[in-house]
């Protein structure tokens, strides 16, 4: 079993690769991880000085190695390799010039070292691919969430649940859940957002928890309470999961490097493999997408911090407010008004738009939809 479970040391790294991002905010990061500032500032100067390493026993490793022979090469090579089967020449050479091998060899190199000893199959360099994908210009301007495919265990089933920051690919949470229920996705997400803050916007598919598959319905209770926390919700194009692409992306390799090669008898195995995987996917897979960058380099928490209490919504004088009714109905100018009932209970707002008779309907600052006096309202 390749990934045996997320260890200290990796925590301590991830926590020290945030915290030194420029614009971190070093003491709400330790709130979010639960640590004193004294010990993240001890740790923080451990990984400046010595990396990774420092977080332990403070050994250390040559920042630079001797010119090595070409069959110690080939077996540095192919031990990368082994400890990651998935990764090829581009993500090896990273590997290999960050351990100090000046100069490392090019990558075709490294790819035709992979062939002959039967590491490797598939189409030779030269293929066209495309790597253009667009991309939010900061981090925590959009994160895409979504289950993976639910597959067998030994004992149960497991329903992975990713959510992917869209600007550096960072990955805030790969959790294995027994269900796709709005509560357990409610109860992850909130320790997300602890530890790493509120993004702007998600973006989900149609289906459960947040929505309805044939797309009639845009929201639930659970992207409700997301708007509560002033987190827009988007959802992807009904039969198109390239609008995730991102994170459709992730998932392909998360059942490359973990699914397909790891032993997982129950759920408390899938997340150790799961935590174990996430933490060399952040700090150590480069990432052929940001010109071979790791995600935590272009990572940092948002400064929009989890609030210990959701005050109700608040609107201008002006709005038309209504409270939505049992089975999704509101009143407005003499008219009832089919809603979602994910908003039953809560207070909507109503805003004239240029258009005469056209009025926004919107919960907190997200407008949602709109009503048309002169015609049938479209559905949230």
């Amino acid at each position: 079993m390749p990934f045996r479970g997320r260890s200290v040391m990796d925590e301590r790294e991830e926590f020290c690769r945030l915290a030194l991002r420029p614009g971190a905010n070093v003491r709400a990061l330790c709130r979010g991880w639960g640590i004193s500032p004294d010990r993240a500032y001890v740790w923080i100067g451990r990984f400046e000085a010595a990396g990774r390493e420092g977080l332990a026993d403070r050994s250390r490793r040559p920042l630079t190695s001797p010119q090595r022979s070409a069959s110690e090469l080939e077996d540095q090579v192919l031990a990368v390799r082994a400890e990651h089967p998935t990764w090829g020449g581009r993500k090896i050479r990273r590997v290999l010039n960050d351990e100090g091998v000046s100069p490392p060899p090019a990558a075709s190199t490294i790819t035709e070292i992979l062939r002959r000893h039967g590491q490797l199959d598939g189409p030779r360099a030269g293929q066209a691919r495309d790597y253009i994908r667009f991309e939010h210009a900061r981090p925590n301007e959009l994160w895409q969430m979504d289950f993976k495919g639910h597959f067998a265990l030994a004992r149960g089933r497991c329903h992975p649940l990713t959510v992917l920051d869209d600007h550096s690919r960072y990955a805030m949470a790969v959790q294995a859940c027994a269900d796709e229920q709005s509560a357990t996705v409610k109860d992850r997400l909130t320790k997300v957002f602890e530890r790493y803050g509120l993004p702007l916007r998600i973006l989900c598919d149609n289906g459960s928890p947040w929505g309805a598959a044939g797309g009639d319905v845009r929201h639930t209770r659970l992207t409700v309470w997301l708007l509560d926390l002033d987190i827009g919700v988007g959802h992807g194009r009904a039969h198109h999961p390239q609008t995730q692409g991102k994170d459709e992306r992730f998932h392909r390799t998360l059942k490359e490097d973990v699914l397909d090669r790891a032993e997982l008898p129950d759920l408390a195995a899938a997340q150790g493999a799961f935590d174990a995987w996430r933490a060399i996917y952040n700090t150590r897979r480069p990432h052929e997408a940001l010109g071979m960058d790791f995600p935590a380099s272009r990572y940092v928490p948002s400064s929009r911090t989890m609030p210990a209490v959701i005050q109700p919504a608040e609107y201008e004088t002006g709005a038309h407010v209504r409270k939505v009714q049992q089975g999704g109905w509101f009143s407005f100018k003499g008219r009832m008004h089919r809603w979602s009932r994910a908003f039953i209970g809560k207070a909507i707002a109503l805003r004239p738009t240029d258009t005469d008779g056209v009025f926004d309907v919107c919960y907190r600052r997200h407008r949602l939809s709109q009503v048309d006096l002169r015609e049938a309202m479209s559905q949230p």
